[in-house]
């Protein structure tokens, strides 16, 4: 059956499954009020610095990317109010997602405990596992970090493929680089990669 996009009492029911954690729901959201979120995420934009890495657009995908994420939610109310709720939820979202965004790469780190680090004299599969939990712990601080490594290190991209890729920009890769580089000799114990 087809929905009107806007109508109080869609948004609502939409608002409810989103309540209960359903995916689809927000999924549903983010298409009908698309082009509100647009200019919500524009307004926020104008706020930021002139050579800010992201656009309205990412912002909204990197909102959608926030709401899927959320579990559940308090009760609501009529159509009108929900509608105001989830675009006041995403306002917020995407205050925090920019304060979040401009926060340099090395205090988004998190610090871990390096107690049980596997013994790098090992070789074949247990290298391979190795690895993997380093680049896993290292895609937790940022997805990017470890998508520049894989791209750079595996396939051998250059920092302007990297970007295409990415969709950012080759200063942005170059940082996420760095940082990626220092953390990983960090953790491989003076190992470096070049």
């Amino acid at each position: 059956m087809f929905e009107t996009p806007h109508t109080p009492d869609t948004i609502a029911r939409l608002m409810t499954d989103f309540r209960k954690g359903n995916k689809a729901a927000a999924d549903r959201l983010v298409e009908l009020l698309y082009p509100e979120l647009r200019k919500l995420a524009a307004a926020r934009m104008r706020g930021e610095r002139t050579e800010h890495t992201w656009e309205p657009t990412l912002l909204v995908n990197e909102l959608y990317l926030a709401l899927v994420k959320i579990k559940a939610l308090g009760n609501g109310g009529s159509g009108d109010e929900e509608k105001a709720a989830f675009l006041g939820l995403a306002g917020h979202v995407m205050k925090r997602l920019l304060i979040d965004h401009a926060r340099p790469l090395y205090r988004r780190a998190k610090k871990i405990r390096l107690n049980d680090m596997p013994d790098l004299a090992r070789t074949g599969m247990e290298n391979v596992q190795f690895v993997e939990q380093v680049l896993t712990r290292l895609g937790a601080i940022d997805p990017k970090l470890r998508c520049v490594i894989e791209m750079r290190v595996f396939e051998g991209f250059t920092g302007d493929e990297i970007a295409a890729q990415l969709r950012c920009s080759p200063r942005t890769v170059a940082n996420l680089w760095t940082f990626a580089k220092r953390w990983l000799s960090r953790e491989l114990d003076g190992e470096t990669v070049s």
